[in-house]
């Protein structure tokens, strides 16, 4: 009996002990992650009345903005920015990574810190930056257009979400290639000795060995550019008051459009109702990314 006693007496110290590294997270996630989630939810329930003020109006604003055409227009819009956007700056990563990682480059340390170095720069900074020199009426373009007698304007209605891209892409490019270049140095050398061996190319090697390392870290990578496309907000927020004739509109994409509707037209809780609709068409489109890589995962392992 002493004997049970005293595991049981143990156990419990453990078990208060785990408890006790786990509490200070706990307690940050649900302050800082669950009850503004909650809240969020809790106030698109209500609507801002110019006459009795705040009025619960349950289902009312997701009803409203499933025939919001402002809203869908915006998500439309960064759906369409994401599907050009995330494969070519991966598509640049994959390229940058492979190349470090293949020793055949001259200065790799330095070839790293220039990659990496835009997204340390804060996005207002790097907005800034490529606004005056794509801009027409100063910078590069000015000058492009002046010498040839063009007047192509990378921050016209046509072709700004295109300029928002290379913006994004210019930051972002480095951060993956770091994901993509760490991956590839967990290749175990035995591998490309035996490739070696058998006469594979380097060709073969990348196709056969490479590439399919990078599966893992390609789920992760396009798992956080999906994210980060879906909240696009500080580059075309910028730019609208940069540049005349953007096309940038207050509702240009959902993040820009719930900003407004909250601080500039005072309706929190449909600008709240959008945020959570937002939040659960990214949360979708990332849980189906990650099933589908963890399938082709699981594939290749089988295979291999």
């Amino acid at each position: 009996m002493e004997k049970q006693t005293v595991k049981k007496s143990r156990h419990y110290r453990r078990k208060q002990t785990g408890w006790m590294f786990v509490a200070p997270f706990g307690i940050l996630f649900i302050f800082v992650f669950i009850i503004p989630i909650i809240y969020s939810i809790y106030i698109s329930l209500f609507q801002n009345k110019l006459i009795g003020g705040q009025v619960f109006v349950g289902l009312a604003n997701y009803k409203k903005l499933l025939v919001d055409g402002d809203f869908w227009d915006g998500v439309k819009r960064v759906m369409l920015y994401t599907i050009i956007q995330v494969p070519v700056m991966l598509i640049i990563s994959q390229a940058l990574a492979l190349g470090l990682d293949s020793l055949r480059l001259r200065g790799t340390k330095f070839i790293r810190i220039v990659a990496f170095l835009p997204y340390g720069v804060p996005a207002i900074v790097s907005t800034l930056m490529w606004g005056f020199m794509l801009g027409t009426k100063y910078g590069l373009f000015k000058n492009i257009n002046a010498f040839f007698g063009t007047d192509f304007n990378p921050f016209s209605p046509r072709w700004t979400l295109v300029s928002v891209a290379v913006m994004a892409t210019w930051t972002y490019v480095g951060y993956n290639m770091l994901i993509f270049y760490s991956s590839l140095k967990t290749i175990s050398s035995d591998l490309y000795e035996s490739a070696e061996m058998d006469g594979a190319s380097r060709w073969a090697i990348v196709r056969y060995i490479k590439l399919p390392a990078l599966r893992g870290s390609l789920v992760v990578t396009i798992i956080f550019s999906i994210i980060g496309s879906f909240q696009l907000f500080n580059e075309p927020t910028i730019l609208s008051k940069m540049v005349g004739n953007s096309g940038i509109t207050n509702y240009y994409t959902p993040n820009i459009y719930v900003y407004n509707l909250a601080f500039t037209g005072s309706q929190q809780g449909y600008a709240a109702a959008l945020a959570i609709v937002m939040a659960i068409i990214t949360i979708a489109i990332a849980y189906v990314v990650q099933i589908k890589g963890l399938k082709d995962t699981m594939k290749q392992s089988e295979e291999g």
